[in-house]
């Protein structure tokens, strides 16, 4: 449990929920209806699809839920615990990020499906870069948590106990970017299409150099 986070881990924690609605939004709009930021309806969409023996959507749905696996694991390759703290390879994973996010555009634009597994694998990687914080667990990629979490706070205000400020206020910035990310990608995605996702991978590589420069001096 940290008593104090540092003071970049609000602007860190608002940017890559950004990027992750940015994405979802792209992906709702472009990708079939899919969100690629987390997988509770695409979990659903199989389900579904099971029933109508359509071999290529499940195949395609199932290639989706392994990407998000697979680039959850790279961050757990290359972060090791769950609390946040400088010296990790937080940069490493914002550049792989980057490089799945514009890989997965260059396919799409060029009619291939498999950006859409390079899209899901950004969004897993991003997701499992996680901290915990005051018994929290703080993903950017979905917001269900972060609302549960706020109605969990309510109701121990209501019987009584005080209100972690802290905590509160990152809550508000995962949940503002998070949807002024998507307002962001729908403006993007009636622009640019699928380039659009250009957008928040160059986002993730200057967040990667910026994190690189930040650790460097303060290590």
């Amino acid at each position: 449990m940290l008593s104090q986070l540092p003071k970049w881990v609000e602007l860190g924690a608002f940017v890559l929920a950004l990027i992750a609605g940015c994405v979802n939004a792209i992906g709702l709009l472009g990708f079939e209806h899919q969100s690629v930021s987390h997988l509770s309806g695409t979990a659903t969409l199989l389900g579904t699809e099971l029933l109508s023996l359509s071999l290529q959507k499940i195949v395609h749905l199932i290639g989706i839920l392994f990407a998000f696996v697979g680039g959850a694991s790279i961050a757990g390759f290359l972060l090791h615990g769950s609390t946040l703290k400088l010296g990790r390879h937080y940069d490493t994973a914002l550049f792989i990020e980057f490089l799945l996010l514009a890989v997965s555009s260059w396919l799409l634009i060029s009619g291939s499906f498999f950006g859409h597994f390079l899209a899901s694998a950004a969004c897993g990687l991003q997701n499992a870069m996680a901290t915990t914080y005051s018994g929290a667990i703080i993903r950017t990629t979905h917001v269900t948590g972060i609302f549960t979490d706020l109605g969990i706070m309510l109701g121990a205000i209501f019987r009584g106990e005080a209100l972690d400020q802290r905590k509160a206020k990152l809550f508000i910035f995962i949940i503002v970017g998070f949807v002024l990310g998507a307002t962001f990608g729908a403006i993007l995605h009636a622009k640019y299409e699928f380039s659009a996702l250009l957008v928040p991978a160059i986002i993730c590589l200057l967040m990667a150099i910026t994190y690189r420069v930040y650790a460097k001096h303060h290590s």
